[in-house]
């Protein structure tokens, strides 16, 4: 069962960024904030429009949407979270492994996990 919304609005992702807890891997950045949901989790994924053009941010952001929805059924529900990729990391490098490799440490560090992977 798909325990995940996306986060559309502009007021839904500043309220994570500004009042979330900051996590950080390679490439990605994650803020991380409780919301009111018992039932759901709440996902927002934004990229720079300096970091390359729409064919590469939305690849990238393909590929961040596709590892969590593998981890998905692990993870506390509860929580709305927001991935920003780096901007100082080149865009070209993004590929599945990395990113699988950043957003699992993200979650081990904020301890989402439900049992240990």
């Amino acid at each position: 069962m798909k325990k995940t919304k996306m986060l559309k609005k502009n007021y839904e992702f500043r309220d994570v960024l500004s009042r979330g807890k900051y996590y950080s891997g390679e490439y990605i950045e994650a803020f991380l904030k409780k919301n009111k949901s018992d039932k759901y989790n709440f996902l927002g994924i934004a990229i720079s429009v300096k970091s390359g053009k729409a064919v590469r941010r939305n690849h990238v952001k393909r590929l961040i949407r596709e590892n969590y929805r593998l981890v998905e059924n692990a993870l506390k529900v509860g929580n709305s979270i927001v991935f920003l990729w780096k901007k100082k990391k080149d865009i070209k490098d993004a590929d599945f492994q990395k990113i699988k490799k950043d957003l699992n440490n993200i979650f081990d560090k904020a301890d989402l996990f439900e049992v240990n992977q």
